[in-house]
């Protein structure tokens, strides 16, 4: 279970890198103001995105494993693992709307402005540290 358990650190410690850096791309996409600088940029949300995506479901593969063999049989009565779950289910879905970004910068449909997207890369940080002390901690 110590393997399980290693392999869905690195993996979920792969997402959150991308997750960090991919709102950051986006930032400096909405401050560009050459045609050129945000095809570029866009070449590179793409990439990132589809290379982080893999990431993500090994996160939760490994994920899922630790609970079904472990953690759902040792915590399903205390809170902080539901709260954890929720938390990893609004991560997923800020994955995905970062996808639909993606789209909406490449076709220049986004008009979400830098600062927007300054304060939505703080979310993932967020996510990080209420799942890490919920997980470390188990405070309920």
């Amino acid at each position: 279970m110590i393997w399980v358990k290693a392999l869905h650190l690195i993996f979920m410690i792969a997402w959150f890198a991308g997750l960090f850096y991919l709102p950051r791309l986006f930032v400096n996409h909405a401050m560009a103001e050459e045609e050129v600088l945000r095809d570029r940029l866009s070449v590179m949300e793409s990439k990132l995105y589809r290379f982080i995506t893999p990431w993500m479901v090994l996160t939760l593969v490994f994920g899922a494993w630790l609970m079904v063999d472990y953690a759902w049989q040792a915590y399903a009565h205390l809170l902080w693992l539901k709260i954890k779950l929720v938390l990893v289910l609004s991560l997923v879905g800020y994955h995905f709307y970062c996808g639909k970004i993606i789209k909406d910068l490449a076709s220049n449909t986004s008009h979400r402005s830098q600062l927007w997207f300054r304060w939505f890369n703080e979310f993932p940080v967020l996510i990080l540290f209420a799942v890490v002390i919920l997980a470390v901690v188990k405070p309920f």
